[in-house]
């Protein structure tokens, strides 16, 4: 990127200085802006994205450091150097271990400043991809590890055409996040984007919440209800955890997939539907259609294109970026004052092996806010929340996964592995209490040996 091309936004509360930073810079070439205080900077901030941002440490109201916190909320992927003419090394060890790009200490001449910006500048992603709003369709994805920005070359190059994508990662690595990105940079990106789990709905829901169903297609349905594949007509429709689909369902989305066309339940009428497909799972597919639980035809279909999400434990670079962001995400919903955390904890959290992922790192974040008193998060609090997984909350599906086992492991203990009077006791037919028993790798003889 030249210096033609490239944007800095300078934040002091000093005039002089502020127009002597914008004659320096400009000279060298730069299109600079300027503000009086960091609020202003915000403001500008709405309708001009700089490559770089300079501002000064010691402000009235917001200081530098709380305009850099909000700024990495806002755009992640913008160098801030902070300036004071009361720089000490401590300063600026903890500014740069917060994440600020450079510390410039007053005064400063101005080669040093030319330097440190053009640095700053080299350091960031081509002018093809850091022009004003090419990199909004990935704003939400809070990341600079090398890993990430592979994968997210690869998503940006593969959302330009139509083909359907298939995710796979762990649980809680940010898979939804990942498709919107894909929808926002693809030319549906105006259009609809619809995310649906698919292990959240029961099977005899899963075809009407699809498709849609006609008026008096069974009991309940008072009135025609269109489903998501017309709903998303022209845009992207996430399939989360398609790994989980019950197999009988499968061959019916495949039908749609290759005619690209619903029935809704209880009609005769097909409707033509032009839906972009982008699904998740952290099964292995691959193994799931060996054990004959996920259809083959199904996963090439889906899997036109894999990307792999990377564990959190894969980008413990991304860490104190995540954790800044989820610290002013929490504050900001509380009204509490604003906190920051330890250097010890930090630590803590960059070397956690993180089961969890990103939706733990959340959950340990929020917890340490909760019970801090203090304006820093200690070390303790942060130890506490790893160690201390029965805080947390399972999933809703974990929790009704766990509740069916117990209940049928319960059915069958009772009639002593006789599947037939545990069915009619779950006012279930035998053929979906045997599914159900498959599903949770129960095995209904050997309660029949316990007896």
């Amino acid at each position: 990127m030249t210096p033609d091309s490239a944007k800095i936004l300078i934040v002091d509360d000093d005039p002089s200085l502020l127009r002597l930073l914008g004659i320096r810079l400009s000279a060298a070439g730069y299109h600079v802006e300027s503000a009086a205080n960091a609020k202003i900077a915000l403001g500008t901030l709405q309708s001009f994205i700089p490559q770089v941002v300079i501002s000064d440490l010691r402000m009235e109201g917001m200081d530098g450091m709380a305009l850099f916190e909000q700024i990495r909320i806002q755009h992640p992927n913008i160098p801030v150097v902070i300036m004071t003419a009361h720089g000490t090394i401590p300063d600026a060890i903890n500014a740069t271990k917060q994440g600020v790009f450079s510390f410039l200490t007053k005064p400063f001449e101005s080669q040093e400043l030319l330097d440190t910006v053009e640095q700053a500048i080299r350091l960031q992603p081509s002018s093809s991809e850091q022009t004003d709003k090419s990199e909004q369709w990935r704003k939400n994805i809070i990341s600079r590890s090398t890993i990430m920005t592979s994968l997210l070359q690869q998503a940006k190059q593969v959302a330009s055409s139509d083909f359907s994508v298939l995710i796979h990662s762990q649980s809680g690595t940010g898979k939804e996040l990942l498709a919107k990105a894909i929808h926002q940079a693809s030319n549906r990106k105006d259009k609809v984007f619809t995310a649906i789990n698919c292990a959240a709905i029961p099977e005899q829901l899963l075809e009407s919440e699809l498709f849609g169903h006609v008026k008096g297609a069974f009991t309940g349905a008072e009135r025609n209800h269109q489903g998501l594949f017309q709903a998303t007509h022209g845009g992207t429709l996430f399939l989360d955890e398609i790994g989980d689909m019950p197999l009988s369902f499968q061959v019916k989305l495949l039908r749609v997939l290759q005619e690209r066309e619903v029935r809704p339940v209880g009609s005769t009428q097909a409707i033509k539907i032009d839906v972009r497909i982008i699904s998740a799972t952290h099964v292995n597919l691959t193994q799931a259609i060996k054990k004959n639980t996920f259809r083959e035809d199904l996963y090439y279909r889906l899997n036109v294109v894999e990307l792999e999400l990377p564990t959190l434990a894969q980008r413990r670079e991304d860490i104190p970026l995540l954790v800044k962001y989820f610290l002013a995400q929490a504050v900001a919903r509380s009204n509490m004052p604003i906190k920051s955390i330890c250097q010890e904890a930090m630590e803590l959290l960059i070397s956690a092996p993180w089961p969890g992922n990103i939706r733990q790192l959340q959950n340990v974040i929020e917890q340490s806010i909760a019970l801090s008193s203090e304006s820093v998060i200690s070390a303790n609090l942060v130890k506490n929340a790893l160690r201390d997984d029965s805080t947390q909350l399972p999933s809703f599906q974990q929790a009704r996964d766990h509740f069916e086992r117990d209940y049928l492991s319960k059915l069958l203990k009772i009639t002593a592995g006789n599947v037939s009077q545990a069915a009619r006791i779950a006012q279930r037919n035998r053929t979906e209490f045997y599914k159900l028993l498959n599903r949770h790798h129960l095995v209904a003889e050997s309660y029949r040996e316990e007896s």
